[in-house]
């Protein structure tokens, strides 16, 4: 039988602990290229202690994001249990833009096509699979239009985290007010039929 992994003495596991943290903020503050350097400064560590523990960039965020992944998973349990699948779409879309808006490394990670983790892309896909639900719901009840689907859903993401990015330090609450217009124009009873031809969110998108 193998032996599991030997456990980390305790100066080992202390600064280990201080590098999560550390990551942890810096990533929310600046973003997922954020210098490792600044990391491990932060931490209080050298940054060959950093390496030690955390040989590339992708292993330190297979060990932050899945904390900040779990916020999203309650996101979308709290929509999918809402009995009005129009509120639970709203709650959804609301939620996950607030976790954007509070981490800066959330927004790249969910956006930017950062290289990350097989386990943390599993939960990514199963939030993926989540939204498709909560966007089934809400079109089978009638409450959203009928012509909004998984790819509009993909592009207004990745458009409101522009919205974020670039308002995150001036004007945090600017993505609210584009949200509400969004949502108007996303209501079954504000649906208009597309004229030949024209475009769909999808095809906006760079």
């Amino acid at each position: 039988m193998a032996a599991g992994p030997k456990p980390l003495r305790s100066d080992a596991a202390r600064n280990r602990d201080k590098l999560l943290l550390a990551a942890t903020e810096i990533f929310a503050d600046r973003g997922l290229d954020a210098p490792l350097e600044h990391i491990a400064r932060r931490a209080g560590v050298s940054i060959g202690t950093l390496y030690n523990h955390f040989p590339t960039r992708e292993a330190l965020l297979a060990a932050v994001l899945p904390g900040r992944l779990a916020a999203l998973e309650r996101i979308t349990e709290a929509a999918l249990a809402d009995p009005d699948p129009w509120d639970g779409f709203v709650t959804f879309l609301e939620g996950l833009f607030t976790l954007q808006s509070q981490d800066h490394g959330l927004n790249d990670a969910l956006t930017r096509g950062f290289t990350l983790a097989t386990d943390v892309l599993d939960v990514c896909k199963q939030g993926f699979l989540d939204a498709e639900r909560i966007v089934a719901r809400a079109k089978e009840a009638g409450r959203l239009r009928a012509d909004f689907g998984m790819p509009d859903l993909v592009t207004l993401i990745w458009a409101m985290s522009q919205v974020i990015r670039e308002s995150m330090d001036t004007a945090p609450d600017t993505w609210r007010r584009c949200l509400s217009f969004f949502l108007d124009g996303l209501r079954a009873e504000a649906a208009h039929p597309l004229l030949p031809g024209a475009p769909t969110l999808t095809d906006n998108r760079p």
